[in-house]
């Protein structure tokens, strides 16, 4: 290890190499206690298949000897080579590195620190982005296309996926099937395609896309361009910084032609059960109206962290003569000028509907229920993804795919400490903003932390809104605010807890999703959904993300406890990014490698 006084005159890519040579050599020499000595008293080693099939954080050279004592033989890790220039800051060398396993070829981002003397890993991310053999046919290896040549047997490319089609769950079946042809399922059908596995997506719209186009009309992307590429085709360099939700609607489904991912819409799931023998589904469909049934390997639930509708069940809701409905199928503002409005709820599509309502000269009325974190748009994308997602990340060489890295390297358990101070300055910046929204009497949070919107969407999945314009609504006393909680509804009004009436023609619930295992239970079973717990959350010990720690998102794009069933979601940065990892485990398996999963996370809460 390089020593204190020779730290002075050696610079970051050379102590970084330094390093590395010794952590290959521990690997080599499968010497366990060596290579976790590399690591500091406090470090965090986040691996995303490489090491473990699996997506793990291990804590602390006791997790780093527990990864290696289950995974080094096998994965048998050499190649490690700098991919870049480290750099040093504050104390902290940044070195980007690439690697091999005995089947594949990955790619990390460590940060080491000094501790008594000697250079140590503080977080280290290990990733697995191709397997050997299997590369995608992509850069030198993208097809021929043109068939040079006579062959009296020919096919066009148009007639060979006519037959593809044709055959599919007739004569072949899928070896994956995707529950969900939204960007997730999407995503995750385009990389499957790239890879070469035998695979379906089936969404009950009739075209990709119409999940966006069928919400209420003036919803938009709240995150930026540069943080919602889809896979291989990024939106062009003229695309709206937020897109409005037909505009995403057509680009899924050109998305879907120029891919080729293979899709059938208009397409229901009705059933799905599990074959231990067989080790296979039987997942029955129904296909423009005519029944089918598949038999998958592999099932993927992608039906969003925020597909399943949570519909209160209140007193008096058969009595209502008004309409009433959950924000997931909110038709938008048209039909409701000169209408009372109540919306029950104060999160992202709440707003979103209320500003909408009131620019139609409805009445509108929002109930808070419990307090909501909100910070304005343009804070968002200047403080706290600038540097990795915006036009001067670019022009600074932060592509999207080092972004990507750079925010999947920093472990959940901390990552609260890196967004802290972020939310803090956006708490100064706007402090006029938070004032009147108070005044007004809104309930604000910045987390139980104060650490922002991307703990709490990683949390919870809920609780916050990125202001477009609608805050100011509230704020200035046009959407008007009441707080309370639900308790009945009369033929003609929403009463609160308190006993507070609300008249209202139109109940809107803006009450957000449950746990993706719902459509577990639907689609297959309640035993099989409890039996892969809830889906989504930390374990963080915080509002609605109960302990115990777990680390990482619980199930989702990883191995569950029942075998061949996987879920795919979030927003469109996830679906772009975790789709990679989670295809390669698909292909891994669909070749027949051995796929040992280190460390399957237990069940700790049925959802």
């Amino acid at each position: 290890m390089t020593q204190m006084t020779e730290q002075q005159t050696t610079t970051a890519t050379e102590r970084a190499t330094a390093w590395f040579g010794a952590l290959e050599a521990a690997l080599t020499a499968q010497d366990v206690a060596a290579a976790a000595d590399l690591f500091a008293t406090e470090s965090y080693w986040r691996d995303l298949v490489a090491f473990s099939w699996n997506l793990t954080t291990v804590e602390h050279r006791e997790g780093v000897s527990e990864l290696l004592e289950s995974t080094a033989r096998a994965t048998a890790a050499r190649s490690f080579a700098l991919s870049e220039e480290a750099t040093e800051e504050d104390g902290v060398i940044t070195a980007w590195f690439t690697f091999e396993t005995a089947v594949g070829r990955g790619r990390g981002l460590a940060r080491l620190v000094t501790e008594d003397g000697e250079d140590r890993a503080w977080t280290f991310l290990t990733t697995l982005y191709e397997l050997k053999g299997h590369e995608e046919p992509r850069g030198e290896y993208r097809p021929k296309g043109a068939e040079h040549g006579v062959d009296p047997q020919r096919l066009s490319w148009k007639e060979k996926r006519e037959a593809e089609d044709a055959a599919m769950g007739v004569s072949t079946q899928p070896y994956v099937l995707v529950v969900g042809g939204g960007q997730g399922g999407i995503a995750l059908g385009a990389r499957l395609r790239q890879l070469g596995v035998p695979s379906l997506v089936l969404d009950r719209n009739e075209r990709p896309g119409d999940q966006w186009r069928q919400r209420y009309k003036s919803l938009c992307l709240h995150d930026p361009v540069w943080y919602d590429h889809l896979p291989y085709l990024k939106f062009p360099d003229n695309w709206p910084v937020f897109a409005p939700k037909d505009k995403i609607g057509d680009w899924l489904e050109s998305y879907t032609k120029i891919m080729e991912v293979p899709y059938w819409g208009s397409t229901t799931v009705k059933s799905a059960s599990y074959d231990e023998a067989k080790g296979e589904w039987a997942v029955e469909i129904e296909r423009d109206g005519t029944p089918m049934t598949l038999h998958p390997t592999q099932l993927v639930l992608a039906t969003g962290m925020s597909g399943k509708p949570n519909v209160p069940v209140v007193p008096g809701q058969d009595v209502f003569r008004g309409e009433q409905h959950h924000s997931s199928g909110h038709p938008g503002p048209d039909a409701y000028a000169g209408k009372k409005v109540v919306v029950i709820g104060s999160n992202n599509s709440a707003f979103d509907i209320c500003g909408a309502l009131w620019e139609h000269d409805a009445d509108v009325t929002m109930v808070q229920r419990s307090s909501t974190h909100i910070v304005k748009s343009a804070s968002l994308m200047e403080i706290g993804l600038g540097d990795l997602y915006s036009e001067r990340a670019l022009a600074a060489g932060m592509t999207t795919e080092k972004a990507d890295l750079v925010f999947a390297s920093l472990p959940y358990r901390i990552m609260h400490e890196f967004q802290i101070p972020l939310y803090d300055k956006m708490k100064e910046v706007d402090a006029d903003f938070y004032d009147r929204l108070e005044k007004a009497g809104f309930d604000l949070d910045f987390g139980d932390d104060g650490s922002g919107l991307f703990l709490k969407y990683l949390r919870r999945g809920s609780g916050y809104y990125i202001d477009v314009g609608a805050a100011e609504l509230v704020a200035d006393g046009s959407v008007k605010l009441v707080k309370g909680q639900l308790d009945h509804l009369t033929e003609d009004a929403v009463v609160l807890a308190d006993g507070t009436e609300l008249p209202a023609d139109l109940v809107v619930y803006a009450t957000g999703y449950g746990s993706m295992n719902g459509w577990a239970a639907d689609l297959i079973s309640q035993e099989v959904a409890d039996k892969v717990g809830k889906v989504w959350g930390l374990g963080s010990e915080t509002t609605k993300d109960p302990g115990p720690w777990e680390g990482e998102q619980r199930n989702m794009w990883k191995p569950t406890q029942q075998p061949g069933l996987w879920f795919h979601g979030g927003n469109l940065h996830q679906s772009r990014h975790y789709s990679l990892y989670l295809a390669l485990q698909l292909k891994a398996r669909y070749e027949g490698l051995d796929t040992p999963v280190h460390a399957l996370a237990p069940v700790h809460h049925l959802g």
